[in-house]
């Protein structure tokens, strides 16, 4: 299985290698955007959109409350494994 995180893409860093900053809650990484360049747009168009990030590529664009969704479970879905460890700490002593 494979997880898309969502990201905003915030500057072209490579224009060369199709390569662009993108913040992904905070953290800022150089992915490759190749994937949701379209035909004929320049890179510079991408800015600002948000994309899914998988394993250091953009693998498509995403609107922002899609995003917003995503990201929100995601949070969620990791409060819940901090509760689930919690209680497993919990009930072994």
């Amino acid at each position: 299985m494979c997880l898309g995180i969502p990201g905003r893409i915030e500057a072209i860093t490579r224009p060369e290698a199709k390569l662009a900053l993108v913040d992904v809650l905070g953290v800022k990484r150089e992915i490759n955007i190749a994937c949701i360049v379209r035909e004929g747009e320049p890179l510079e168009e991408c800015i600002g959109a948000w994309v899914l990030v998988h394993v250091g590529f953009a693998m498509n664009r995403v609107d922002e409350h899609e995003a917003m969704l995503t990201l929100q479970l995601l949070k969620e879905l990791g409060d819940a494994q901090v509760e689930l460890e919690s209680y497993k700490t919990r009930a072994v002593v």
